[in-house]
């Protein structure tokens, strides 16, 4: 989904949980039924703390994520790595009432509506999950970068995604 001049990507499914854990469990740690896996390990710069993994245009200043080859604003510039900030504001938001497509896939325990959105980070719009309540979120709301659960791999391991929750040390 394009939003301006900067791309984002959605990743679906994630279950809300203490986001040191998970990226403790993140370094490969436990036995096979105990590991875990990032969905996409090009999504992300480093696991603890969770940072997404964007690209700069060396020419015009374009920020993206997903990293991609070319700069989607001028073509021109080099893409370079470029770390996205932690921090930022829900920018719209919807209820994902319904499965989504595949490669989506359900937890055991059913389907359950909720949150996405784009959050504005300041360069670029990230569209993801949403670990806000219903009576919490809303447009404006600080949020931060937590990994989540996304599902289990047919082997018993975790794979996790990314999403955003309440800032504790936002607005007061």
């Amino acid at each position: 989904m394009t939003t301006g001049t900067n791309r984002s990507t959605a990743t679906n499914r994630a279950i809300a949980t203490d986001t040191a854990a998970v990226a403790t469990e993140a370094t490969g740690a436990g036995s096979a039924a105990g590991a875990t896996r990032l969905v996409d390990d090009g999504l992300f710069a480093d696991v603890a703390p969770p940072r997404l993994a964007g690209a700069r245009c060396s020419g015009c200043g374009t920020v993206v994520f997903p990293r991609q080859e070319s700069c989607p604003q001028c073509s021109g510039g080099t893409m370079t790595a470029h770390v996205l900030p932690v921090r930022g504001r829900v920018w719209s938001w919807t209820l994902q009432a319904f499965p989504p497509k595949p490669p989506y896939r359900p937890p055991a325990e059913g389907y359950r509506p909720y949150h996405v959105g784009y959050v504005d980070l300041g360069e670029v719009l990230v569209e993801a999950r949403l670990e806000v309540p219903r009576a919490d979120i809303r447009i404006g709301l600080e949020v931060r970068l937590i990994t989540v659960p996304a599902y289990l791999d047919e082997d018993g391991t975790q794979v996790l995604t990314f999403a955003f929750e309440p800032d504790p040390e936002g607005e007061r």
